[in-house]
């Protein structure tokens, strides 16, 4: 009989599916959706709704393999932490090269689909944001400074941007726009996390800004950035993108964040931190879908 201490083996194809982190691959999609949709005029056609599934699909396999290098590049690193030890590289359930294979057939697939059926600006955006993450984030910053999330975030913030490109084939103010709001949520977000798992990351012998600066200094930083990032997410209605309702929502997701991030200055404790990392995910999510619920609602002439 397996002992209750012993760990769960999982299938191969299980730990291939951990590698790629659905979960965070799945917000990146979701962004690079809205990105899509914001850069039609109208209601998509039946041509440009299989257009978006391939694109969605495409970026999907790219995010997939940069996530899959980042577990196995940090997977020394990931043992010693309790969030990440479970992983299959970090457990060495999984062979190296398997998981490089792996990655590279993900990657590859991803970048013919785009350059195929999207266009080559898409491709090269998704390879430049593949690197940016995978290789300048995760090898070189990340264990350097404790800006590495403020300086790596802007490989995090590209998903819209890769969405607009994939539907319009340029780079335009709005699809920039979107990038600022993500770019300015991340280190907020990630600085939440590393608070309450401040030991882990000890451990690590990661730089995190909570080890390096001290707990006062990174909660000042977060309300510092949730106030500049309430700022950020109400440009789209200033120049137009956006219209009323989206204020209202944006406002008040955004408003939430900063109020978090006051009193995580004022009082700080492990729970509070753990809720704002949860929120920060709800804010996101929220921002992103207000775009899309006042886009569609001025289109149907409903707004």
């Amino acid at each position: 009989m397996m002992s209750l201490a012993s760990p769960v083996q999982r299938s191969r194809w299980s730990q291939f599916w951990v590698l790629t982190k659905p979960r965070v691959v799945q917000l990146i999609v979701f962004c690079a959706f809205i990105g899509m949709v914001m850069a039609l005029p109208g209601l998509p056609t039946g041509a440009q709704l299989w257009r978006m599934a391939l694109a969605c699909t495409g970026i999907w396999l790219v995010a997939s393999a940069a996530a899959a290098f980042n577990c196995l590049v940090e997977k020394a690193i990931d043992a010693r932490m309790k969030r990440t030890a479970w992983r299959p590289t970090a457990r060495g359930e999984l062979p190296d090269w398997q998981a490089l294979v792996f990655l590279s057939v993900l990657c590859g697939l991803g970048c013919w689909l785009l350059w195929t059926y999207i266009n080559p600006l898409t491709v090269w955006l998704t390879l430049a944001t593949f690197v940016g993450y995978a290789v300048i984030y995760t090898v070189v910053l990340k264990p350097l400074t404790p800006q590495n999330i403020v300086i790596g975030g802007a490989s995090g913030a590209m998903p819209p941007v890769l969405g607009w490109a994939a539907m319009r084939g340029d780079l335009a103010p709005e699809a920039w726009l979107m990038f600022l709001i993500i770019f300015l949520w991340t280190p907020p977000h990630f600085w939440a996390l590393a608070l309450y798992r401040m030991e882990d990351y000890r451990q690590s012998g990661l730089p995190m800004m909570p080890v390096v600066r001290g707990r006062e200094a990174t909660c000042r930083q977060i309300f510092i950035y949730t106030v500049v990032l309430l700022m950020a997410c109400l440009l789209p209605v200033a120049i137009g993108m956006s219209g009323w309702l989206y204020a209202v929502l944006a406002t008040a997701f955004s408003g939430v964040f900063c109020l978090y991030g006051w009193h995580l200055m004022r009082d700080y404790s492990d729970a509070l931190a753990r809720r704002t990392f949860r929120w920060s995910l709800w804010h996101l999510s929220g921002v992103f879908a207000a775009l899309l619920l006042d886009h569609f609602l001025r289109i149907g002439g409903i707004l």
